[in-house]
């Protein structure tokens, strides 16, 4: 076995015109780095002129060599590269000279193939494309060129919906038409079925009426949170649909009302000030939860308490706050163990007793309340898209922000296996 196919093998390359010489690697510094190089020809008889296309003959001879320095994948964490001496020929035929070519590089260019497939593959991780550029040592515009040549762009099937659906949105980037952008995706699966770039009601009737009629009527339910355009636009685009508001936003909802009074009454009480700001997340602990047997020393109160006694003690300073902490741990009861009628009857007892900004929130349910009881019968909830935005979030984090929507786009939906790789593409 010859020291040709060995190294061939070790490198990668399929192409069996490059010949290696006997001392194929040296180390030196490319770029500031330290890298290996490994050094080879090219040659082989072609089968007629690249330029004028006359078949080969004695009159086209060789015409010396053309050195080029191709990056390859790095090899045992060297950054690589090979010398390649490319055979030139000369034709008389045309009076032009040309170059070999091979498939370990495209023409013109001296970034290896098997570089960029791999660039391409790392695209797919949730990592910026500044630190991809710098794990193959190229710039970060030959990654970005890289990934858009690389994948298809994404093209949704406008005669195709899923029957059940999420919708919600993620903050965009600036060149974006809107402040936010669109997202919505399979409740079965929690594939992402297309993002949009804006959120806006005419932006989003004008999209969704791509789809055909048949599709948009196959539609059963949309999980969506209280945003009422896109209430409006399911009962204009998608009428056979049902709408379900997510049981997330409904406690959130409530949550933040019940934060709201906490506020109130602690910049109202400036003597337990202190104690009612400590102490905010065991007013939004489960009941169940609440430790009532351990017993640690506090320093607000200057002696020992479990949770349970602080959160009695502190409720008992204000009964408005205390009607409103009720209140918002039998909704959340009611919307765990799905009881519908029992719901209501809270809602209409603690109507007058609790907050002001409890009573917003109230009016806010009423408003939804049908869909709200579509809450209750099924069994959908915006779980799977909340995650796939804050797997959006890291990526921008990651990346420090981007400046192009598409791009941006482009690089979720690789994240995501929503985009292939084109066939045969170098």
């Amino acid at each position: 076995m010859s020291h040709n196919y060995s190294i061939r093998n070790l490198l990668n390359i399929k192409d069996q015109n490059i010949f290696f010489d006997e001392h194929f690697c040296t180390e030196e510094t490319v770029k500031g780095v330290k890298s290996k190089v490994f050094h080879g020809t090219l040659t082989y008889q072609p089968e007629a002129c690249y330029v004028c296309g006359h078949i080969f003959d004695h009159q086209i001879i060789k015409h010396g060599f053309k050195a080029t320095l191709i990056k390859l994948p790095s090899v045992s964490g060297f950054n690589a590269y090979l010398r390649l001496r490319k055979q030139r020929y000369f034709c008389k035929h045309c009076h032009s000279t040309f170059t070999l070519t091979t498939d370990v590089v495209s023409r013109n260019c001296c970034i290896s193939n098997h570089t960029k497939a791999a660039i391409a593959l790392h695209a797919k991780e949730k990592i910026s494309e500044k630190d991809i550029a710098k794990h193959h040592n190229v710039s970060h515009s030959t990654v970005n060129r890289i990934i858009n040549s690389f994948y298809d762009y994404f093209k949704p099937n406008y005669n195709y919906l899923p029957k059940h659906l999420c919708f919600d949105e993620f903050k965009s980037v600036k060149s974006a038409a809107g402040a936010m952008s669109f997202i919505f995706c399979d409740s079965d699966t929690g594939q992402i079925v297309d993002i949009v770039e804006d959120r806006r009601l005419h932006v989003l009737k004008d999209y969704f009426l791509r789809y055909s009629k048949k599709a948009r009527d196959s539609v059963k339910t949309i999980v969506i949170d209280m945003y009422s355009p896109y209430i409006s636009l399911i009962r204009e685009v998608f009428p056979k649909a049902k709408i379900v508001i997510d049981k997330f936003h409904i406690i959130q909802l409530f949550s933040r009302a019940l934060n709201k009074t906490r506020i109130k009454a602690m910049n109202q009480d400036k003597k337990h000030y202190n104690k009612l700001k400590k102490y905010w997340k065991l007013f939004l602990k489960d009941r169940s939860s609440i430790d009532y047997k351990n017993y640690k020393y506090h320093r607000c109160f200057k002696k020992l308490m479990c949770e349970k006694d602080i959160v009695t003690c502190l409720l008992d300073l204000d009964p408005e706050l205390k009607a409103s902490y009720d209140l918002y741990h039998d909704l959340r009861y009611c919307i765990n163990s799905k009881k519908l009628d029992l719901l209501k009857t809270y809602l209409y007892t603690y109507e007058k007793s609790v907050s002001t900004y409890m009573k917003t929130a109230i009016k806010t349910l009423w408003k939804y309340i049908t869909y709200v009881e579509n809450t209750f019968k099924h069994n959908y909830n915006n779980g799977v898209l909340e995650g796939i935005n804050n797997k959006i979030k890291t990526i921008k984090r990651i990346a420090f922000g981007y400046r192009s929507y598409f791009h941006f786009r482009n690089r979720i939906l690789i994240i995501h296996n929503l985009v292939t790789i084109k066939k045969g593409v170098h």
